[in-house]
């Protein structure tokens, strides 16, 4: 009997952000080899004549790959806003093939933009989710609200996951390097964490601390930024690394730092919290799924103080540091491994293809 095959739409691989992340996260696990999962790229990081490019090599392949692939299945991975439209045409395609579909959704703000979306679009939005054999949810706030816009939809929870990695050093002897990795922007609340870097600064002369900001968005404001006011000395901000990168820096840190004000399922916390990082972030969308403050720092979203307290607290006491890492590296291995989550998604085909 043939084996049953998968198709996977979704951003490259190597562009920048979680659902890149996630994806390539899945290829290294058996899931990709027992359903023979071909990958199509809609999107790819660069100019607008790029991404056009990318996007139009994939209306062309994806009809052939269909054709000649004949999967059991498709799995779109679609978020909001530029998003949807993009992958609602590859559902209809799957659709009119008599292809069952997954859709995964991944934008944090989802809802809002059904809500605030033309009334056509929001009825393609309804469509494109009752249309789907399966709507996988991050977590169930996601679920409720995909729900109150499809009630018709079969909606399932399952999280963003990663493998567990080798804990990092949390020693005492050797200077707290903090990590913010991520958009570099207001909604990620990079911006606050500067204004809260100069205040622990201000409070703790002779602090022996760093701060890395590695990601793209607003790098050249975060510099300047740096600049005025006066800690340039302990807070380098490289921009925009190859994924292949992240790891290391991962690896050579004690604390994840990530204040956003409005937020999906971040791979970044996950990726820290798999490494018995100390993260300090705020609980907002889909963050008090993954963590809590008996695993983390949790602060409200863009005050400054309270952030400021929460690192002081982080870089200055050890035996907190490796509390609170260790039991994230646990939730981790309890809650989100990988190998649990392609099972997950094994038993789903299955179900879905019978």
């Amino acid at each position: 009997m043939r084996r049953q095959r998968a198709l996977w739409v979704s951003t490259s691989m190597s562009t920048r952000g979680g659902v890149a992340t996630f994806v390539r996260e899945m290829r290294e696990t058996p899931i990709w080899a027992h359903w023979d999962i071909r990958h199509i790229a809609t999107h790819r990081d660069g100019s607008v004549v790029t991404k056009l490019i990318a996007y139009l090599a994939a209306v062309f392949v994806y009809p052939y790959r269909l054709a000649t692939h004949r999967p059991a299945l498709v799995h779109i991975h679609l978020s909001s806003y530029g998003s949807f439209p993009r992958k609602y045409l590859f559902e209809l395609i799957a659709r009119a093939t008599r292809t069952p579909v997954v859709l995964h959704v991944h934008g944090s703000d989802f809802s809002v933009f059904h809500d605030e979306a033309p009334r056509l679009v929001r009825a393609a939005i309804r469509d494109a989710l009752a249309g789907a054999a399966v709507v996988v949810a991050l977590g169930e706030p996601w679920a409720a609200a995909l729900r109150e816009i499809t009630p018709r939809a079969r909606i399932i929870v399952i999280s963003n996951a990663i493998r567990p990695a080798r804990p990092v050093e949390q020693d005492g002897g050797i200077p707290a390097r903090v990590l913010f990795l991520g958009e570099v922007g207001e909604r990620k609340g990079t911006f606050t964490l500067l204004e809260a870097w100069q205040r622990l600064l201000a409070a703790s002369p002779g602090l022996d601390v760093r701060l890395v900001i590695a990601g793209d968005g607003e790098v050249d404001r975060a510099r300047k930024m740096v600049a005025e006011l006066g800690i340039g000395p302990s807070v380098e901000v490289t921009g925009w690394l190859a994924p292949e990168r992240i790891p290391e820096l991962l690896d050579g840190s004690q604390v994840l730092v990530l204040p956003s004000h409005r937020e999906g399922q971040p791979m970044a916390i996950l990726e820290a919290m798999a490494r018995g990082l100390c993260v300090v972030t705020c609980p907002v969308g889909g963050i008090p799924d993954l963590i809590d403050d008996r695993c983390g720092l949790m602060v409200p979203p863009g005050e400054v103080e309270p952030l400021a307290e929460a690192l002081g607290r982080a870089v200055r006491d050890t035996a907190l540091r490796k509390r609170l890492g260790g039991a994230a590296l646990q939730r981790v291995r309890e809650e989100f491994d990988i190998d649990v989550v392609w099972r997950r998604f094994d038993g789903i085909y299955r179900e879905i293809v019978r």
